[in-house]
């Protein structure tokens, strides 16, 4: 059935409902977004398309599998005490050396959201595992949480696993395959920014800390090392690089697995890692802490099948084509970080994709980097602010605002940084040949 109402009515109408879903009903984001999805479907006249709803709602299988089994590994490496006694070696053998110290801590806060995409997933394992250190090696709280929340999106960016590149590739049939390099440039340089800027200062000042501060610290490094760190522990990375390596080195000898199943070999390769662990609970335990982030990408999903069915998306499509380029940019750097208050990953799929259909004549690779970047600061954008929240909890500060006063310039310099990877995607691609 045929309505007079143009695409940007429904655009607003979903819009509208989702915000009203969040705001004024507390309902999940994943929950809001499928509300938002029927309500969109109905005012266009397609009543209740259930055939196009659960095609929506697995049109990210492949991602949501990675993300559940990636959780299932991170959890399998802390049951058996990797995490911890890392961070303890680091802290032990870069006390009185700042620099390297911040960048192990910030390397350790990364890693998990590299192997999930998801900057809960680092403020709830790693980023709870060093708060209490760094807050006794002299950093604020307020800073640690934030420190922890930028390292945290950074981590979400960072190769190898990246969604929202996933996601825009899977609006232009690109593949993800050559964006490790480019990942790198993206989150590095804004990594030693956030250092320089939050952790380094304090840790210089604090080199010498007073004698209560050494013994607890020393309480807190003691608890870490219950499992001694040895070559053993790290056979689960091992496996992983192994099984990612040989897939990508020699395809035509290397059985072709899929990351969902390299993630539960090296999982189960924990067994052998020298200290038994409980595999069912830690198994349960990861997939509930992914479930919010799995359902926000099936949300996604949904949402995007009903904008794509009643003419939104091409709508979107199109008046992002007819922005004038000197605006394009600012766009960019304003429009995906505030949808991102809704889900980085819609705003990577709702206006990543038209985005980067209107800088076809730039590498898409590099494109699409800068434009994840851009979208993971959706996480630090209120009310959501699923990075700063989660940041913010683990290190006990109340008011999660304090937070992100301290994101603000780190955040602007990461935009930035952003729409000059866009900018400069062409010279880029022609080094990295």
């Amino acid at each position: 059935m045929d309505w007079f109402w143009p695409e940007g009515f429904y655009a607003l109408a979903m819009l509208a409902a989702f915000a009203l879903g969040v705001f004024a009903l507390s309902l999940p984001v994943a929950i809001a977004m499928c509300g938002s999805a029927v309500i969109g479907a109905a005012l266009a006249g397609f009543g209740l398309p259930l055939r196009h709803l659960v095609e929506g709602m697995f049109g990210y299988i492949d991602t949501i599998l990675i993300i559940a089994t990636a959780m299932i590994f991170m959890n399998a490496v802390q049951s058996i005490g990797l995490m911890d006694a890392v961070a303890a070696w680091i802290i032990r053998r870069f006390r009185r050396s700042p620099f390297p110290l911040a960048c192990g801590v910030m390397f350790l806060i990364m890693l998990p959201g590299m192997l999930t995409g998801s900057s809960t997933a680092c403020c709830l394992t790693t980023g709870a595992l060093v708060a209490p250190v760094l807050m006794k090696l002299g950093v604020p709280s307020e800073k640690t949480a934030a420190f922890i929340a930028l390292g945290a999106v950074l981590g979400m960016v960072a190769p190898p696993i990246n969604i929202p590149v996933m996601i825009i590739g899977g609006g232009i049939d690109m593949p993800y395959v050559g964006f490790a390099v480019p990942l790198l440039i993206a989150t590095v340089p804004v990594a030693l920014l956030v250092i320089a800027i939050l952790a380094l200062p304090h840790l210089r000042r604090n080199s010498a800390a007073d004698p209560e501060l050494e013994r607890e610290l020393e309480r807190e490094l003691a608890r870490m090392e219950e499992v001694p760190l040895t070559a053993r522990l790290f056979l689960p990375f091992v496996v992983l690089i192994v099984l990612m390596l040989g897939e990508q080195t020699l395809p035509g000898v290397f059985p072709s697995l899929g990351m969902p199943l390299q993630f539960l070999l090296a999982s189960a390769s924990a067994f052998l890692a020298g200290r038994r662990w409980n595999a069912l609970e830690s198994a349960t335990d990861a997939v509930r802490d992914a479930i919010p982030v799995l359902g926000i990408l099936m949300g996604v999903g949904m949402f995007v099948q009903i904008m794509t069915l009643t003419g939104v998306r091409g709508f979107v499509v199109v008046s992002a084509l007819a922005i004038p380029s000197w605006l394009l940019y600012v766009s960019i750097a304003t429009t995906i970080p505030a949808f991102g208050a809704i889900s980085s990953f819609g705003a990577a799929s709702v206006l990543g994709v038209p985005f980067i259909l209107a800088l076809l004549s730039r590498d898409q690779i590099l494109v699409a980097t800068g434009l994840a970047l851009i979208s993971g600061l959706g996480d630090l954008v209120p009310p959501t602010a699923l990075a700063g929240i989660f940041a913010a909890q683990v290190t006990g500060v109340k008011n999660y605002f304090a937070v992100l006063k301290h994101c603000l310039i780190p955040s602007l310099a990461i935009a930035l940084w952003g729409i000059a990877v866009i900018l400069l995607a062409n010279p880029l691609a022609a080094l990295l040949r």
